[in-house]
């Protein structure tokens, strides 16, 4: 049983949701019966499910609260994947996932609570299972109930729980007072179990109790065990390095695959790449840029606009890079500071940066196709789906040694810089625009990323693997 707070295309805000779309369909092509519980938001009505409790009763201590239960089962091969939606128009029936205009909502703790409590109780009355599987600070609670609330409870003395944590950047840290909602006794909270600098930490109650523990690279499984990139956690993460473990993402090639992409204007194989050249043309004209600079590299970003994903060094080497004679396709949003940067760029360099501030699928399809060199300089990166993405449809990457950047690309299909700063990332550009102006070697590059393979199946295994040792 896979307990998430998101799942695709139900409830998304980044990656996650891909993760749970796709890993479950890939186990159950191998046998496994899989089931998935997430929180039916406003836009998971949208999905073709049934219900089949009205009100299950989940017990938080002092309080009640009632869930109704919806499902709906897809098999896959041998296997099949249930997927679970959790009601309770109070709790989940609002716009956005985790908060509006004006923040987190300040019921967070509760509202996962209730998932992770309530996803037990279909355990015992709907799908017995024998692992738990969960993922992120929402799902931290599963194990602490499991193991403290129901210990002795014949119904999961065997069970046994996988926590996965997919960005240790968010860690659902809550005042302390707010345990008290969640059902959870006072004598949890303490500097080796709940308690985080006087607060209730969620991600660290999944570390300190679940079976096993992994993350969505090896890279990152080694770098979350240092203080840079460790948030607070790192000596929990050393303590636990024996049942810590690194297992890259895959991702889904019936959605990103330039042969049978319907987002293009044309479409191309690794024999045949003479479709990339015209969605490049596509792509400079519905960015606003001159048809002249098709014989100049084009260089793309498709990203959340966030101070993980390293874009102050864009900031700093900006004049640098221009001076290449280059051109830049932007496509994100998020923190104002970053989309004032980009929005900066269009203004002193006109006719070289296109911007599109926003999420669009499609136009994140284009940029993939259309683009020469795919920018992700971030400063951490657990896994990264766009490198692979960009490999895939012959844009070679320019990335930050980190996590799943560092995991997945090498010197024979990208360009790779370790230091975080500016003048290692322009130096990074720079032998990448050198080595664009040899066509055949360029050619011969983009060729090797395409036939790497990162589908879900081998990650599947691994998880398996897992499962099994469990």
């Amino acid at each position: 049983m896979m307990v998430s707070s998101e799942v695709s295309p139900w409830a998304r805000s980044g990656g996650l949701a891909d993760v749970l779309g796709a890993l479950p369909q890939a186990l159950a092509a191998q046998g496994y019966q899989v089931a998935v519980v997430v929180p039916r938001y406003m836009h998971a009505a949208d999905a073709p499910a049934d219900r089949v409790i009205d009100a299950m009763p989940v017990d938080l201590g002092q309080n009640r609260v009632d869930v109704a239960v919806w499902a709906m089962r897809t098999e896959f091969g041998p296997g099949a994947v249930t997927q679970y939606f959790l009601e309770n128009a109070g709790l989940y029936g609002r716009e956005g996932l985790y908060g509006n205009a004006g923040g987190d909502f300040t019921d967070n703790h509760i509202r996962f609570a209730v998932l992770s409590r309530a996803a037990l109780e279909i355990s015992r009355r709907l799908f017995h299972a024998d692992i738990f599987h969960c993922h992120d600070w929402q799902t931290g609670l599963v194990p602490v109930y499991l193991r403290d609330t129901l210990a002795g409870d014949p119904e999961f003395e065997a069970a046994r729980t996988l926590f996965t944590i997919h960005n240790l950047g968010y860690q659902g840290i809550f005042p302390a007072g707010n345990l008290a909602d969640t059902g959870l006794g006072q004598h949890l909270f303490n500097p080796s179990q709940l308690e985080f600098w006087g607060q209730l930490n969620c991600l660290k109650a999944g570390i300190v109790f679940s079976d096993a523990i992994s993350t969505v690279s090896r890279k990152y499984a080694e770098e979350i065990q240092t203080p840079e990139y460790g948030f607070g956690l790192d000596g929990l993460l050393r303590e636990r390095r024996g049942v810590l473990s690194g297992i890259v993402n895959g991702v889904d090639y019936s959605r990103w695959n330039p042969e049978t992409d319907a987002y293009l204007p044309a479409r191309y194989t690794p024999e045949n790449l003479a479709g990339k050249r015209e969605c490049k043309r596509a792509l400079l004209a519905e960015m606003d840029l001159p048809e002249a600079m098709m014989d100049k590299p084009l260089l793309g970003i498709v990203s959340r606009f966030a101070s993980q994903k390293g874009f102050d060094l864009i900031g700093e080497i900006a004049q640098q890079i221009f001076e290449s004679d280059v051109c830049l396709v932007a496509l994100g949003n998020g923190e104002a500071r970053y989309e004032e940067l980009f929005q900066g760029l269009v203004a002193t360099f006109p006719g070289r940066v296109g911007l599109r501030l926003g999420f669009n699928d499609a136009l994140a399809h284009r940029i993939e196709a259309g683009s020469d060199i795919f920018l992700m300089p971030s400063h951490y990166e657990p896994c990264g789906l766009n490198q692979i993405y960009s490999l895939k449809y012959g844009t070679v990457p320019v990335v930050r040694a980190t996590g799943g950047l560092d995991d997945t690309i090498d010197e024979s299909t990208g360009f790779k810089f370790s230091d975080y700063n500016g003048i290692a990332l322009l130096a990074a550009i720079r032998d990448a625009c050198q080595a664009w102006a040899d066509n055949d070697a360029w050619t011969a590059r983009m060729v090797r990323g395409m036939h790497r393979d990162f589908s879900w199946a081998p990650s599947a295994r691994a998880y398996s693997d897992l499962y099994e040792s469990l």
